[in-house]
């Protein structure tokens, strides 16, 4: 039988695919783009007929009607990484986090710490030789379909074939439903004075030759605008985007110096604009891997000069972390924040940025601040924290003691807030 009959024996509407689902099932989806939302909607209509079926997806984008807190014993929602659609679940407990780092997840899979039944996910068209590409976002959900009972492949044509290890053939996919939904995509963010500033600090702290991890923001961007003038930068990340395309597209990003994959730019999945996607399509200049790979620190951490910039929501006198909960309460996730700081800290001449502006709440409040907000979740320890950077300049704390570290920090808090701060470090005996 060809591999294109068999394509139509496996097809489906995707109010039948949801057959598939049984009660007290896991349902693993990929992050962000790869989100199938054919399959998704059939779910969400569906929803009454199941009863404790759990949805496992990082960063859910779109907000399908099963995200509802009067059928949560139906289908519910469980997420390692929230995104807007899944943090009011979180914050009214009809919904649930699940800490993990990014890298981790698909060992979590494959040794049924996170169970997996189902997988949900949006690829491209099958090839000649009946492969599908999870492009977009092979993530851990490459882990998934080698655990899963049933595979469930939405195909849409605007999916981007790429190279790497995220293909999955059509004897491994039980059903396929066919799509075509615009691809969800990334507004460019608001860059202000104050994430210039933060990114030319940065940016002046790239080398030429360096190979970037970039994560998602308005910082990030404003770093990547300022690094015109470099030359021969890589890229192993765990997020392709708009910006990484424009230093490509520059003549900045070649690939040339990099020792893991050299000539390659490598990430997990990708989120953008169309452009973007299109510009992936059958690219071989780009691979697109699982989590466990791209994010390890141990492979990562094999590039020279390997820079990671990502944000935080606040950092303490000594130097911890809290980039992923307002007190208590989830925001987002672990991510792979300490996967790439982890790397950038085992990485020949490499170095790791946490960034963050110096206030928060309009200038009232100090993102510097003496102690972790009560019930703040720590994603950056202390011992792995390296470069803190605000609009004010720049904190290195690695081999630094509390009482450096203290006073580093203070150097690029808001004036404002300044004196407190140092009464505080006082009061903590260190000042």
């Amino acid at each position: 039988m060809s591999v294109h009959e068999g394509y139509r024996q496996r097809l489906v509407e995707a109010a039948e695919a949801i057959r598939l689902v049984r009660d007290g099932d896991t349902i693993v989806v990929p992050i962000a783009a790869g989100e199938p939302p054919a399959l998704l909607e059939a779910l969400s209509e569906q929803r009454r007929t199941l009863r404790g079926v759990t949805v496992f997806q990082m960063l859910p984008l779109r907000t399908p009607a099963y995200l509802d807190p009067d059928t949560a014993e139906h289908v519910r929602h469980v997420s390692p990484f929230l995104g807007g659609p899944s943090r009011p679940g979180v914050a009214e407990g009809w919904a649930e986090y699940s800490p993990a780092y990014f890298s981790e997840i698909p060992d979590l899979i494959r040794r049924g710490l996170q169970p997996c039944d189902v997988v949900f996910a949006q690829c491209s068209p099958m090839d000649d030789y009946g492969y599908f590409c999870l492009g977009l976002s092979p993530d851990y959900t490459m882990a998934a379909i080698s655990q899963a009972r049933a595979v469930v492949l939405e195909v849409n044509e605007q999916v981007p074939f790429t190279f790497g290890n995220c293909h999955v053939h059509l004897s491994q996919v039980t059903a396929v439903v066919e799509g075509d939904q615009p691809l969800l995509e990334l507004p460019a963010a608001t860059v202000g004075p104050v994430e210039q500033a933060i990114g030319g600090y940065v940016s002046e702290m790239i080398p030429d030759g360096a190979t970037l991890q970039i994560g998602i923001g308005a910082i990030p961007d404003a770093v990547v605008q300022q690094l015109s003038d470099k030359t021969d930068l890589g890229v192993h990340t765990e997020m392709f985007g708009d910006g990484i395309l424009t230093l490509l597209e520059a003549g900045v990003v070649t690939n040339r110096r990099k020792a893991l994959r050299n000539g390659k730019m490598i990430a997990t999945f990708a989120l953008g604009s169309s452009r973007l996607y299109r510009f992936m399509h059958r690219n071989p200049v780009l691979q697109m891997h699982p989590v466990d790979f791209t994010n390890d620190p141990f492979l990562a951490g094999q590039n020279d000069r390997l820079h990671s910039i990502n944000g935080a929501l606040q950092v303490d006198l000594i130097g911890q972390c809290g980039s992923e909960s307002l007190g208590h309460r989830p925001y987002s996730g672990t991510g792979g924040q300490v996967d790439f700081v982890r790397a950038a800290n085992r990485s020949k001449d490499g170095k790791s940025f946490i960034v963050l502006p110096s206030t928060a709440k309009g200038g009232t409040v100090s993102r510097i601040s003496p102690t972790l907000s009560p019930g703040t979740h720590v994603t950056t320890s202390k011992n792995d924290v390296n470069y803190v950077v605000t609009e004010y300049g720049v904190a290195q704390l690695r081999g630094r003691s509390t009482r450096q570290r203290a006073r580093a920090l203070i150097a690029i808090a808001h004036p404002d807030f300044r004196a407190e701060l140092t009464e505080a470090a006082e009061q903590m005996r260190l000042a």
